[in-house]
């Protein structure tokens, strides 16, 4: 059986796997001896029962000529075969790296992407590798343990990819098993149960021909990108109500609209920080992009459907109008994108995209650098969460994949109950710039 790929799916098929996961502390010490050891054939066990919830990822990515008329343009059709064939799940071992080491930085340092196994490795390359398309590792540090899953991009977004961490993290934590599973205990769970009928627009061709010859004339990959680095931003809820409140005293009178949510007045404080950290000129353009999610804003989409269903909007302006019309304008700039992007919008770019396939290039958004910023993920997606029998998570990082210039990741915060924390990436020389920002850095917690 093949599930085949919806244009908001083949999109990503170029970009690298989603990297996130979470340090958590050792578990309580058992035994006569006191030993903090990490259950980790039940931590591989409950990764197969969530896998066993999402079947289709235990398949392999396969590609295979769209049409049979050899009178016809050449064309590819991706898909994702449910063959079974399962996935990867490493145990490693770190006893020279500490919690502190992860946490105590602003910087997030090189060791992290070490608990990510398959750094480097786009959508595409699963299909000419026969990689699956998620896997897991659990490395175990000196007095912590953090658990990564990486996930093919083409097959999923920030929304499943949590919902799988929480359906792991759930499974765990209850200790149900597989004949709990047959009795009927599975009712225990609270993570739902995803959907995969994949959605397609009326009247769409299924499956989606490519005109390409060779899947490589797809990727366009480079393979080099200019050095970044990453630092991770705390902003508690007394923070962000205080930046909300003095964005919309900004702009009280001067615009229609009252409805600017805590993250867009977050972005725009990010955008006007990296302007300055960028030293751009006035009259140099700059664009916020960010990704909006279309579960609850495309019709027929259930909210645990599995794949993607992301588009994105942008806001543009002169770096001169972010830094001099204040934090208010330019929360309003990202306020009035997100708004303008509506189901029938959707619709239409879903509708032209298979007679004019484009992709998420990873040279393309480096060549956007240093002048745009680009954002993804959800403070709504539940970290925090993800307890899997002993303790909350310490802290949330992703790893190398995707990491251009520019790009920030938004997460829940640790203190949850409205905080929020950033994982910006820069060019290293902006990045020094923008943690010794002031103004900016003012906002940011302990």
């Amino acid at each position: 059986m093949a599930s085949h790929l919806t244009p908001w799916d083949l999109r990503s098929i170029a970009v690298e796997y989603i990297q996130k996961g979470i340090l958590l502390p050792k578990p309580p010490a058992t035994g006569r001896q006191g030993r903090h050891d990490v259950d980790v054939e039940r931590l591989a066990s409950s990764f197969a029962r969530a896998l066993g919830r999402f079947y289709p990822y235990a398949g392999r990515l396969a590609v295979a000529p769209a049409r049979e008329d050899r009178a016809s343009p050449e064309s590819l059709a991706i898909s994702l075969r449910c063959s079974g064939e399962g996935t990867e799940f490493v145990h490693a071992v770190a006893p020279g790296v500490a919690v502190a080491d992860v946490t105590a930085s602003l910087l997030i340092p090189r060791v992290v992407w070490s608990f990510f196994p398959l750094n480097g490795l786009l959508g595409a390359d699963a299909i000419a590798e026969s990689r699956p398309v998620l896997a897991a590792q659990v490395t175990e540090l000196a007095d912590g343990v953090f658990i990564a899953m990486w996930m093919n991009h083409s097959v999923a977004d920030g929304t499943t990819f949590w919902q799988f961490f929480n359906t792991w993290s759930e499974l765990t934590r209850l200790g149900l098993s597989d004949g709990d599973a047959a009795a009927g205990n599975d009712a225990m769970m609270s993570t739902p149960l995803p959907v995969f009928d994949n959605w397609f627009l009326e009247g769409c061709t299924i499956p989606i021909p490519l005109p390409f010859g060779k899947l490589k004339d797809v990727v366009g990959r480079a393979d080099l990108f200019p050095p970044v680095q990453k630092c991770f931003l705390h902003f508690s809820t007394a923070t962000l109500k205080k930046l909300k409140a003095k964005a919309k005293a900004e702009i009280s009178g001067t615009t229609t609209t009252t409805t600017i949510s805590s993250l867009q007045v977050l972005l725009a404080h990010l955008w006007r920080a990296v302007c300055r950290a960028r030293w751009l000129a006035s009259e140099q353009e700059t664009a916020y992009i960010v990704y909006v999610g279309c579960r609850g804003r495309v019709g027929g989409i259930p909210a645990s459907y599995a794949g993607n269903a992301l588009a994105h909007v942008a806001a543009k302006s002169s770096a001169g109008e972010i830094l001099g019309n204040g934090l208010g304008w330019a929360a309003w700039q990202l306020n009035r994108a997100v708004a303008l992007f509506d189901e029938a919008s959707a619709r239409d770019k879903l509708a032209s995209w298979p007679q004019d396939p484009s992709f998420a290039h990873l040279p393309e958004l480096v060549a956007l650098a240093p002048k745009t910023l680009l954002t993804g993920s959800s403070p709504r997606f539940d970290v925090y969460g993800n307890d899997f029998g002993w303790s909350a998570p310490l802290a949330v990082r992703s790893g190398a994949g995707n990491k251009v210039d520019g790009k920030a990741t938004v997460y829940e915060g640790r203190g949850r109950g409205g905080s929020m924390a950033l994982e910006v990436c820069l060019a290293p020389e902006a990045l020094t710039r923008l943690v010794a920002d002031e103004e900016f850095m003012a906002s940011v917690g302990v």
